[in-house]
């Protein structure tokens, strides 16, 4: 990709699934990567599989002090921050009949309220030195309707909307954009799914599997890239056709 070497790039959740591919990734394309995640363990791991991170940190994107805190170590140790992934999230499994509010406001927190955190932190940096890239995770749950995940759902449609009012208050400095993957093939989607569920899962996608977090992170470097310099304020669904087609397709 043009213009990925050499940026400085802040990717949270960035210690396993699709956060450690995109950071494998942008390593790849040349750039200078920073992952904030906060499993210790994982964070750990990810050192010893990509040594040539610039830092790891642990922190919980629904605090805000403490992302204020990793990003501003993180600007400090790498000089700045040009391109931000904002892919921290959490799901649950349940009927919405039995969400406790506690389930409700914890996926909410995550998933909602730590893209807001981080993002606004991303922002003010990025205003005041020369503009940047904000990329948000979303999902097609945001987009489309899911059983057993409404607190999931609704936090990936407002990550859809955020992105957007994003896009437009920070133009022309900063562009952002959201990524929506359908099914993933992570720990968190195995953590959750027996190979029955997963096999069904398979049969309604048009592509016959489920992505690899390697297609995603792929598309994540295009967004950031300067070949994507005319692209903001919009979400790129990669679901293999999954959403493509109404009940007939399904």
């Amino acid at each position: 990709m043009r213009g990925l070497a050499g940026k400085r790039v802040f990717i949270t959740g960035g210690a396993s699934g699709i956060g450690a591919a995109t950071a494998e990734r942008f390593l790849a394309e040349g750039a200078n990567v920073s992952v904030l995640d906060r499993d210790a363990q994982a964070g750990e791991r990810i050192g010893r599989e990509l040594p040539q991170l610039s830092a790891i940190f642990r922190a919980d994107v629904t605090a805000p002090n403490e992302v204020q805190s990793a990003f501003d170590e993180a600007v400090a140790q790498m000089g700045g921050i040009d391109v931000v992934i904002n892919n921290a999230g959490i799901s649950i499994r349940h009927r919405f009949v039995d969400i406790t509010p506690e389930e409700w406001n914890r996926v909410l927190n995550v998933n909602l309220n730590g893209v807001f955190h981080v993002g606004q932190a991303a922002a003010r940096h990025m205003l005041g030195h020369g503009g940047g890239v904000i990329l948000n995770t979303a999902s097609t749950n945001g987009i489309v309707g899911y059983p057993f995940y409404a607190d999931y759902n609704a936090s990936k449609a407002g990550v859809i909307e955020l992105t957007r009012s994003m896009a437009l208050e920070l133009a022309p400095a900063i562009r952002v954009n959201a990524v929506a993957p359908g099914y993933v093939l992570t720990a968190m989607q195995r953590a959750e799914y027996t190979d029955e569920m997963l096999a069904e899962v398979t049969g309604k996608i048009p592509l016959g599997r489920h992505a690899h977090p390697e297609e995603v992170a792929a598309l994540f470097a295009f967004l950031a890239s300067d070949d994507a310099a005319f692209i903001t304020g919009h979400v790129y669904t990669i679901d293999g056709a999954e959403t493509a087609g109404g009940l007939a397709s399904r």
